[in-house]
């Protein structure tokens, strides 16, 4: 199998997080960037679900981020969409219009054509776990496809949840 075809298996991680989530009678909901939604899809079909899932946004261009999470122009065209900036603000806003127990966001740069820079490549992935008000902040540098990059977000989001839900931070 060569790396362009290689797939990236998160279902076990996601199932792990899930499981966690529902033993700690905790919710989750998405704001996704670059995930698509796939972050909500993936948590859709754990056993926990309907217990855990609050649901996701998904905000992939920035008038969605601005206009629909409130996340300002101003802080977008400063930052960048993809930028941790912009995340934690999606992070913070998201927890105001659908209250969950862990709320999460992500953004990042999958494919040539967005903000990516020397310093910010493609592959530069950002992401923020808000839980009991404590707001954590990841910035990962992944190769491969769009989709390999996309997968293996979910499975490192996936385990950071879980880190997170332990009483840890990383």
């Amino acid at each position: 199998m060569n790396k362009e075809s290689e797939t990236i298996n998160y279902g076990d991680a996601v199932i792990r997080c899930g499981n966690l989530l529902a033993e700690k009678s905790n919710t989750i909901a998405f704001a996704e960037s670059a995930t698509a939604g796939k972050l909500a899809y993936a948590f859709s079909l754990t056993p926990y679900s309907g217990a855990i899932l609050r649901g996701s946004i998904v905000c992939y261009n920035a008038c969605v981020k601005e206009d629909v999470l409130g996340v300002t122009k101003e802080i977008v065209d400063r930052y960048t969409p993809e930028s941790a900036e912009v995340t934690r603000e999606m992070c913070k806003a998201l927890k105001l219009q659908m209250p969950a127990d862990v709320i999460v966001a992500v953004t990042g740069l999958t494919a040539p054509g967005g903000s990516e820079t020397k310093e910010k490549p493609v592959g530069t992935m950002f992401f923020c776990i808000l839980y009991k008000e404590l707001l954590h902040e990841y910035r990962m540098v992944l190769k491969g496809t769009p989709t390999q990059i996309v997968d293996k977000s979910i499975a490192e989001i996936c385990q950071k949840i879980c880190i997170v839900l332990d009483g840890g931070s990383v």
